[in-house]
């Protein structure tokens, strides 16, 4: 499909539908909470036993190595308690931000506090988190509460784990049920001495998803037996999202470039995403645009914060600067398609944060709304990357004079007076006046990724 045809596609057709769709879903999360409680109240029993079907489980980071540990479980609808945890489901299931907050605040965070050294330890309420986490799905459990129900919600404004809803704290744990657990899984187990990278990659080739993955790792069960720990979900989303893309990155080093100029589109949850991809050896590069007044850029007068991180064919060693998980998390959804076709490709990712998203949804939502930008296998066709970038640019809300001092692809291509005009907003990339003042950061995050084998 010619690029032209394929911009004008864009305006109306599934795209408008998914738009209206979302705009039809609306929900009151602070009644929703208040309803939240009630049914806690029905459900609890005189000595605060709480008795529900567990699908996963939540690692805090404050106050790491000793963390806040959860089971999660869903207050009341226990049967269909696997809808509850974050997934592809929920992209194919066409939520929005309010129906994420609503899923999430449905999940009673019981927690305990514990050492994250948990080697071989399979007893007490840590050894029930760690079965519910390796199990292939949710598990009956009985909660013992010592407190009161806490009703705040947890919201990262990282936007790389989903937020988690009401928490208490639990006294004691047992499982009703035996759990059921994939044999890939006991292997990985079994094997005293297989690093947590090695037995990441091998689920993952066994059909587990990232978010399997991720639980996995959380809990503390992969990696060398006496080395295994808890790792904090913020930090194991990412940590696996890099990891399997590291691994992909590698399959495809020998294969041969993609043929032309490909531009695929994809929307969902007030995110745009332009995925661009040329001939060459593989080249990777993120560039948010995030717009004002937003809680990812509260100052409304000091335009699009725009953000970047990038790496060469030989891919990164140390954790990105600006764009915090969204990198790894896109980056994963490009190599997957990439890995399909047997292809590699330099590649730009142009992901443009709308008003729209106006709460922290987790960076799920970047690694699916990329994914499926392939999925219809129609892409629009440019004859070169500088028509690609600059047909594309006319849908951004920054100018190419603003790209091309935070995109070191974009800052090759041959410029013309039009590429200086202002943006939009009447501001540039760093989000203050002035023609001649580079783009500012987007999210930080540590200096390297936590040791987990």
């Amino acid at each position: 499909m010619r690029l032209d045809e394929f911009m004008d596609g864009l305006d109306g057709g599934e795209q408008a539908l998914k738009r209206q769709l979302a705009e039809e879903k609306s929900y009151a999360i602070t009644d929703h909470l208040d309803e939240v409680q009630r049914r806690f109240d029905e459900v609890a029993q005189g000595d605060s036993l709480f008795g529900s079907t567990s699908p996963t489980i939540f690692v805090g980071r404050s106050q790491y190595p000793d963390v806040s540990a959860g089971v999660l479980a869903p207050v009341g609808n226990e049967e269909h308690a696997e809808q509850y945890e974050t997934g592809s489901h929920w992209y194919r299931e066409g939520f929005g931000i309010e129906d994420v907050f609503e899923a999430r605040t449905n999940l009673l965070n019981s927690t305990q506090r514990a050492n994250v050294h948990v080697a071989d330890e399979w007893t007490g309420f840590t050894g029930v988190q760690r079965e519910v986490a390796i199990a292939d799905r949710p598990v009956d459990v009985e909660v013992g509460l010592d407190g009161p129900l806490d009703l705040d919600l947890d919201v990262g404004f990282d936007d790389i784990a989903t937020p988690t809803g009401p928490r208490a704290q639990a006294e004691h744990a047992e499982l009703t049920e035996n759990p059921h657990v994939p044999r890939a899984v006991e292997k990985t187990l079994e094997d005293d001495d297989w690093k947590a990278e090695g037995a990441m990659t091998y689920l993952y080739n066994r059909g587990f998803d990232v978010y399997d993955v991720k639980t996995i790792l959380s809990a503390g069960a992969l990696g060398q037996t006496a080395e295994r720990k808890m790792v904090p979900t913020r930090w194991s989303i990412t940590a696996v999202d890099d990891t399997i893309g590291g691994f992909l990155r590698g399959g495809i080093r020998n294969a041969s470039s993609v043929d032309g100029v490909e531009v695929w589109y994809n929307e969902f949850l007030g995110n745009r995403f332009w995925v661009l991809l040329a001939p060459g050896d593989w080249e990777f590069e993120l560039v948010e645009m995030k717009a004002p007044g937003s809680i990812w850029n509260p100052h409304e007068d000091r335009g699009y914060r725009v953000a970047s991180d990038r790496e060469g064919y030989e891919g990164r060693t140390t954790y990105v600067d600006e764009t915090s998980g969204a990198y790894y998390a896109s980056r994963l959804g490009v190599l997957e398609h990439l890995r399909e076709r047997d292809r590699q490709a330099k590649v730009l990712v142009l992901r443009h944060v709308t008003e729209d998203y106006w709460g922290p949804a987790g960076v799920w939502q970047v690694r699916e709304t990329v994914r499926n930008a392939f999925t219809d296998g129609r892409p629009g066709v440019a004859e070169t990357f500088h028509d690609a970038v600059r047909e594309v640019t006319t849908r951004l809300p920054v100018s190419m004079d603003t790209l091309r001092r935070k995109s070191e692809m974009v800052a090759g291509l041959q410029s013309t007076l039009t590429d200086f005009d202002t943006d939009p907003t009447g501001t540039v990339g760093d989000g203050h006046p002035g023609p001649d003042r580079s783009g500012g950061g987007g999210g930080s995050g540590p200096a390297t990724l936590p040791d987990f084998e």
